[in-house]
């Protein structure tokens, strides 16, 4: 494809858009206590919450898929009434505040919740606990997977599918052996940012799981109490983040999504 020059007209708010982008991050990395950041980000509060993160947003990306894959699956391929109604309440995450998220969670799944009291039944409490935690970064992260997936299932040309089945393939088959793979990089990229998404959770977070050092308290919410004494810290954390979402996106754009030139 031949390569043309960008409009002028388009150049300055093009700028505009990245150096939002750019200015931030750069400042960060200016203002960065680079002399004291490795004593900072070894301790063991950081190691802490940096492993809740970790284990946290992996367990809610794996949420998302055993309950996200099969929601766009429906979505994409299935006719049933209020399918138009479902797919706005799935990208309601998207819009609604995270605190709101949080608000919900919290007088669902609470002690007087009609989930929570349920739950306490058979001896399940989830908030203020590191399953609230997964569960609230499910809640904001799981549309992400949910919507890519969908548009890779409605790209995926259903004629292999089609032609498996006259092969005698079955349902679980032809989707392992030929779905799957058709999707496969909409179902990475939208795990990568189901993973990102979760990682930076706050808002539902503190508001359904609290800020329990150890059990609930994820980077973000450290990065948060480490503002109000310590900014040096605060920054220490912040480039802990940014570093490892570099590091997963680039790695995936490599192996999935191909590079351009």
């Amino acid at each position: 494809m031949t390569r043309r020059r960008p409009p002028a007209g388009l150049l300055v708010p093009a700028a505009g858009a990245l150096a939002l982008i750019v200015v931030p991050v750069a400042a960060l990395l200016v203002h960065a206590p680079w002399r004291t950041l490795l004593s900072q980000i070894t301790s063991e509060e950081v190691r802490t919450a940096l492993r809740l993160s970790i284990e946290c947003s992996l367990l809610a990306v794996g949420v998302s898929l055993i309950l996200g894959v099969p929601l766009a699956w429906m979505l994409a391929r299935s006719d049933f009434p209020g399918r138009s109604l479902i797919r706005a309440l799935v990208t309601l995450p998207l819009v609604l505040p995270p605190v709101v998220g949080g608000v919900a969670l919290l007088l669902a799944f609470g002690a007087h919740g009609f989930a929570g009291e349920a739950l306490s039944h058979i001896g399940v409490s989830l908030p203020f606990t590191t399953a609230g935690t997964v569960l609230a970064e499910t809640f904001v992260a799981m549309p992400f997977l949910v919507i890519a997936v969908e548009a890779g299932l409605r790209q995926a040309d259903e004629r292999y599918e089609e032609a498996a089945a006259t092969l005698g393939a079955g349902p679980w088959t032809r989707f392992w052996r030929i779905t799957l793979p058709l999707i496969m990089p909409a179902l990475v990229a939208g795990a990568a940012l189901t993973w990102a998404r979760a990682l930076g959770e706050f808002g539902a977070t503190i508001t359904f799981a609290g800020n329990l050092p150890g059990t609930t308290q994820t980077m973000p919410l450290a990065v948060y109490v480490a503002l109000e004494s310590d900014t040096d810290g605060a920054i220490a954390l912040s480039l802990v983040l940014l570093a490892v979402s570099l590091v997963v996106l680039i790695g995936l754009r490599d192996r999935w999504l191909g590079t351009t030139r």
